[in-house]
């Protein structure tokens, strides 16, 4: 079992969907607004929610990342939808140009904290905050970092 990175947001996910999408060329994007299902005629959205995404999934490079929009009038259960550090997704290849090229995409109206380049732990790691306020960390060597340092430790 494949562990899945999902984003909840604050109305903005169709805009995340697009950003994402086109940042890390995905091979396919479905998405499901709340408009797309049948409505309980006992508990009926407001029109504001319809168009909002219920449901999405995109597909890249083996890996996938689901996304959906949290409901105004669901906040008082779930909470309000926080930016912040609590959602990481790591991008882990041996491809240092498409590290690059995802990197440049993600990057695009954000904030780089760390570029892209060789460090201790890996030929070619860096770090961003996307500008939907996503945090992304890139790591070519990640899995031979971990197996040097695990080794050197018996």
């Amino acid at each position: 079992m494949a562990a899945v990175v999902y984003l909840n947001f604050d109305g903005v996910a169709e805009q995340a969907i697009e950003f994402y999408s086109e940042a890390l060329s995905t091979s396919e994007v479905k998405k499901v607004k709340f408009n797309d299902i049948p409505q309980d005629p006992n508990y009926p959205l407001p029109e504001n929610e319809l168009n909002m995404i219920m449901e999405s999934a995109l597909a890249f490079e083996g890996g996938k990342i689901m996304m959906s929009d949290v409901l105004p009038s669901m906040k008082r259960i779930t909470g309000e939808v926080v930016h912040g550090n609590n959602v990481l997704i790591s991008l882990v290849m041996d491809d240092k140009q498409k590290l690059q090229e995802y990197f440049n995409h993600l990057s695009d109206g954000g904030q780089v904290i760390m570029p892209l380049g060789d460090v201790p732990w890996s030929s070619c790691f860096g770090m961003l905050v996307d500008k939907f306020g996503v945090s992304w960390k890139f790591n070519s060597d990640a899995d031979l970092f971990l197996d040097r340092v695990i080794a050197n430790k018996k």
